[in-house]
C-alpha cells in the first residue's frame, strides 16, 4: 500500500500511459495552453521581493555590509558574499550542503558575459549588468546575491501572521477568489495559505526554494497527473514540503518533455525558447532565477535524452 502512495506522488506525468509510452490525452498539456484549472503557485517576488535593483542601490547595500564586517575600503564582493554565507553557518544555520556559494558562467568568447550564483540554499541569482569581462560578470552576480542575502535577514521578510494573511488576501484578490476558498486546503489559495503557515518563522528566500519543487511540478503538469491519481493536496504538500529537489525528480521531469516531443515535434525547443527569454528578462531585472534555471536544464536534459530531438539547435 505504502509502495503504490509512493508511485502515485512521483513527479512524472506518464503513470498511466498506454503501452507505446505515449501520455493519455488528458495528460498531454499544451505548451501553451494551461496545464490546470488551477492557480500556480503564487510567487512571492511580487509582494515580498526587494525593488528593483538599480546598481546604485545594489552598491549601497554591499558597501553598508561591507562596513560592518570589513571596514572602511575597497569591496571584494566575491568574498564578501562567501564570508555572509560563513558568517551565517558559524552561528548555527542549517545549511544542507554547507556554506559554498557556487557561481557557473554561460559559455561565451565574445561580451557580454553572463554568470550565475547559486546560494548555499538553493536560490539562484544572475548577473544583472552588461558585462565586458567575466570577471565583471562574476561580481555582477555576486552583488546581487548578497543584497538579497542581507535583506533576507530583515524581520519584514520572516513568514509572520500579519504577512500570510496579506498573501493570502492578494491571492484572492488576483484570482478572484473568496474567503471560503483560503479556508480551504483542497482548493489552490487554500493550499498555498496551507504552505505558509506551515513555514511560518521561515524567511522569504527559504520558502522560495521550497515553492520552486511545487512551480516545477505545476509547470511539468504533475499536479495535474497527481490528481488523476487520486492524491489528495494534503499528501502532495506533507510529501513534496520534504523533498529536495534532486536528479530524480529532474530526470522524469526531462522524460515527461520526451514524450511530448513524441506527440508534437519541436514541443521541447519551443518551451525552452520562452524559457530563455523568461530567464533572461528575471535576470536583467535582479530577480531569483531558481525556477526559470531548473526549467532551461530541465528541458536541455529531454533535448539529450533518446527521442527528445537531440539533434536540435538550442535557442540563443
Amino acid at each position: 500500500m505504502e509502495s503504490l502512495r509512493h508511485h502515485r506522488l512521483q513527479p512524472g506525468i506518464g503513470y498511466g500511459a498506454n503501452p507505446t509510452g505515449t501520455l493519455r490525452a488528458s495528460l498531454r498539456p499544451g505548451v501553451t495552453s494551461p496545464m490546470s484549472s488551477q492557480p500556480p503557485p503564487v510567487s512571492l517576488a511580487a509582494s515580498a521581493g526587494p525593488p528593483p535593483p538599480l546598481p546604485e542601490a545594489v552598491d549601497a547595500v554591499v558597501r553598508s555590509f561591507a562596513k560592518h564586517t570589513q571596514g572602511y575600503g575597497r569591496v571584494n564582493v566575491v568574498e564578501a558574499l562567501q564570508e555572509f554565507w560563513q558568517m551565517k553557518q558559524s552561528r548555527g544555520a542549517e545549511l544542507k550542503n554547507g556554506a559554498l556559494v557556487v557561481y557557473e558562467m554561460v559559455p561565451s568568447n565574445n561580451p557580454p558575459y553572463v554568470c550565475y550564483v547559486s546560494l548555499p540554499g538553493g536560490s539562484c541569482f544572475g548577473s544583472f549588468q552588461f558585462c565586458p569581462t567575466k570577471a565583471e560578470a562574476r561580481r555582477s552576480a555576486a552583488k546581487i546575491a548578497l543584497m538579497n542575502s542581507v535583506f533576507n535577514e530583515h524581520p519584514s521578510r520572516r513568514i509572520t501572521d500579519e504577512f500570510i494573511e496579506k498573501s493570502v488576501c492578494e491571492a484572492l484578490a488576483s484570482f478572484n477568489g473568496n474567503r471560503e476558498e483560503a479556508d480551504n486546503p483542497n482548493t489552490g489559495i487554500g493550499a498555498f495559505r496551507f504552505m505558509l503557515e506551515s513555514n511560518k518563522g521561515k524567511s522569504m528566500l527559504e520558502f522560495q526554494e521550497l515553492m520552486t519543487v511545487f512551480q516545477l511540478l505545476h509547470w511539468n503538469g504533475s499536479l495535474k497527473a497527481m490528481r488523476e491519481r487520486q492524491c489528495s493536496r494534503q499528501e502532495v504538500l506533507a510529501h513534496y514540503s520534504h523533498r529536495a529537489l534532486d536528479d530524480d525528480m529532474r530526470t522524469q521531469m526531462a522524460a515527461d518533455w520526451v514524450s511530448r516531443e513524441h506527440v508534437v515535434t519541436g514541443t521541447i525547443t519551443r518551451e525552452l525558447a520562452v524559457t530563455e527569454r523568461e530567464l533572461e528578462e528575471a535576470r536583467l531585472a535582479g530577480r531569483e532565477l531558481r525556477f526559470y534555471k531548473e526549467k532551461k536544464d530541465i528541458l536541455i536534459m529531454s533535448l539529450g535524452q533518446p527521442g527528445g530531438s537531440s539533434t536540435t539547435t538550442l535557442p540563443c
